[in-house]
């Protein structure tokens, strides 16, 4: 358990801040002084409004000299000194930004990030559970000689953002989609996506051996999470690969552990679905939709999975079809009990609902398949059914 630990035992007091009227360049200066992992924004009367970070000015490729703060900054949760690291890395996942300002009062007193909330928990007992217990597993990958556009394609089909990338069935490096941003578009200083249009097929077939990091940083299913936590500080990596024997049988990023952190004070052994959206509009109409499959969901699995969280992310692709706009929906359902580890799946659709209710099916046929229901007559008899084998004499 983390409960000891809360917000207070791990914030940075240091912190630096900026208009929302200067430009990208003051941030720069800011970022590049002292790597701070945010900045806060103030508002003309000097009150604060919002966050920016390193890797979105990075990621938006924008003029830094002309492009104001308040084009790029984000509007983040408010912590509370108090506040436990649960509910924290609850929050740091439903609002997308992992650099949360923590207030007392109305008093701005610092910063908290994905990793302070890590390095908190794994101090504790948690710290001893072995990385297999949150690791992704069977991870995707990308050949050595497949290209940059296949990494993006990759990243998107499934709203990821690292793949180990293999030569001869070995790991030989990971691709990111920081790797990409910086090796790839960033050193020609291209202002926008317009000016990449001429040369898109030229930047796209880069190989990915070009632009992946390597060595790549590896852990063994049985280190703890604490001896991981330690090592993606030690190398200044987000991504840890995991090797049984020399093979690939997992990835391991923050978001991995935060996940986990984030469950530990659903203390009433049941399954519950939190939301996280990127663009995409969830309102009340479409939470209550999705709830509502999740609870028909929850039934029918209760009593084997026992208690977990699916973790609902919807991200906006910005096309748009009868007034329904393009929605990539990825589902994760970390376990407690019962069948242990996780389960994945994603769609990509026009409208939220429609878009969640195909991953959800997905999910369930996942479940199905895996090798702990495999020889469960009540489930396997629904997985026969799922893919259209007659049931009738079984």
């Amino acid at each position: 358990m983390i409960s000891p630990v809360s917000v207070k035992d791990v914030y940075s007091t240091t912190f630096y801040t900026v208009n929302e009227n200067d430009t990208l360049s003051r941030c720069l200066e800011l970022f590049k002084k002292d790597a701070p992992p945010a900045l806060a924004v103030l508002d003309e009367k000097d009150k604060y409004s919002g966050v920016i970070s390193r890797r979105w000015i990075v990621r938006a490729r924008l003029d830094p000299a002309t492009t104001k703060v308040k084009s790029l900054m984000r509007s983040a949760p408010k912590l509370e000194l108090d506040m436990s690291l649960s509910k924290a890395a609850k929050m740091m996942i439903q609002s997308g930004v992992r650099q949360l300002p923590v207030f007392e009062k109305e008093k701005l007193r610092g910063f908290v990030t994905d990793e302070n909330i890590i390095h908190g928990a794994v101090t504790q007992e948690w710290g001893s559970t072995p990385i297999e217990q949150i690791m992704s597993k069977a991870p995707f990958t990308l050949d050595v000689t497949r290209s940059v556009g296949a990494a993006l394609s990759l990243f998107r089909e499934h709203d990821i953002s690292h793949v180990p990338v293999i030569e001869n069935g070995k790991v030989v490096g990971i691709v990111s989609t920081q790797d990409i941003i910086q090796n790839v578009f960033q050193p020609n200083q291209r202002q926008t996506l317009g000016d990449i249009k001429g040369e898109k097929i030229q930047v796209l077939s880069i190989p990915a051996k070009g632009v992946m990091t390597s060595p790549v940083v590896t852990v063994t299913p049985e280190t703890t999470l604490k001896d991981g936590e330690n090592m993606m500080h030690k190398f200044n990596v987000h991504c840890l690969v995991v090797l049984a024997k020399d093979r690939l049988v997992g990835i391991v990023t923050k978001l991995d552990f935060l996940e986990p952190i984030s469950q530990m004070e659903d203390l009433d052994r049941r399954l519950t679905i939190q939301f996280a959206s990127k663009g995409a509009v969830i309102d009340e109409s479409a939470q209550g939709f999705m709830m509502g499959e999740f609870d028909s969901f929850t039934r029918k699995y209760k009593d084997l999975l026992e208690s977990g969280t699916l973790f609902v992310y919807m991200k906006l692709h910005g096309a748009n079809h009868k007034g329904q706009p393009l929605i990539h929906c990825r589902l994760q359902l970390r376990t407690v009990k019962g069948v242990k580890g996780f389960f994945f799946a994603s769609s990509e659709g026009f409208g939220v609902e429609p878009t969640f209710r195909v991953a959800l099916d997905r999910l369930d046929k996942r479940i199905l398949r895996s090798k702990e229901l495999s020889f469960d007559p009540t489930y396997a008899r629904e997985y026969l059914r799922k893919y259209g084998f007659p049931t009738e004499e079984l």
